[in-house]
């Protein structure tokens, strides 16, 4: 499965995917492009459009058609590679820009110093991760904030709940690519129903946040959280859900939902690591 999806408020709705014949070795290159060439014209050019995606989708090919789009990437790199930063002779090993727990970094460069491409590196290790986020993108250093991908993770929970948790597509067993391509629209037209009757019914709540402290008391504590991850103690997925079946039970017409945009995620400033000086004797 190969899909983008547009996250919101704590969940992510499909538009666009590919779904492929599973154990069967295949390259994804024309897929991703494709997907974004069919999805570009349903963007309006006015939107700032940031694409983000996980470890091994860090191609250059991609970072550049994303750009050629008009779209931002926002792609995150294993620390194992080397980066060169603007001013510097040498690559430096991108673990040396966020060394530890607490730290991090930011700055234009050059990256694959295999098939080199200019770009911004954003380096953050907060505590609570096991690695930090070493992520590639077009945008000045100052105009973006690494914490920004937290809002990747939304895309787990809208597989989530495609399967076990809302539509049981697990249950179909559906072993044909292009029959379970076809079921996909149905779940993505029903999740943009839900997610937008819920997410309206989120924006629209009069009851204050207190109301729900004994509830949030009983879940397990977190060790690290976000804003752009924020605890929901309902997801707008189960409330549009449940403004759905009441509407039917009591006879009344059905609710369609709108979408409320959040602020953008911010995050506490860490300590910034300053790079060694480079040994310039001969």
């Amino acid at each position: 499965m190969l899909a983008l999806s547009v996250v919101y408020r704590g969940c992510a709705i499909p538009v666009a995917w590919t779904i492929l014949p599973a154990g069967e070795k295949h390259a994804w290159r024309r897929e991703w492009l494709r997907m974004l060439r069919l999805l570009h014209p349903a963007v309006p050019p006015t939107w700032t459009v940031l694409v983000l995606a996980d470890r091994g989708l860090d191609a250059r090919w991609l970072f550049r058609r994303i750009v050629r789009l008009g779209w931002h990437p926002f792609l995150r790199i294993n620390q194992g590679g080397t980066f060169r930063p603007t001013g510097k002779a040498r690559f430096v090993a991108l673990r040396t820009f966020a060394p530890q727990t607490g730290t991090s970094w930011g700055g234009t460069g050059t990256a694959f110093s295999t098939c080199p491409l200019a770009c911004t590196l954003l380096a953050r290790w907060e505590e609570g991760h096991q690695d930090p986020w070493l992520i590639l993108t077009d945008l000045a250093p100052e105009a973006c904030d690494p914490c920004w991908y937290g809002l990747r993770m939304w895309i787990e929970l809208g597989f989530k709940l495609t399967k076990r948790g809302g539509w049981q597509w697990q249950a179909t067993r559906m072993s044909d690519p292009e029959r379970a391509a076809r079921l996909w629209v149905v779940i993505a037209v029903a999740t943009l129903w839900l997610v937008s009757v819920g997410g309206e019914a989120e924006a629209d709540a009069k009851t204050p946040e207190s109301a729900f402290a004994p509830l949030a008391a009983a879940l397990p504590a977190q060790t690290h959280q976000r804003r752009a991850t924020r605890l929901r103690t309902v997801a707008i997925f189960r409330q549009g859900l449940i403004r759905l079946v009441l509407a039917m039970l009591d006879h009344e017409p059905l609710p369609f939902g709108r979408f409320v945009p959040e602020p953008w995620p911010t995050a506490s400033p860490l300590t910034i690591t300053t790079l060694p000086q480079e040994d310039t004797s001969q």
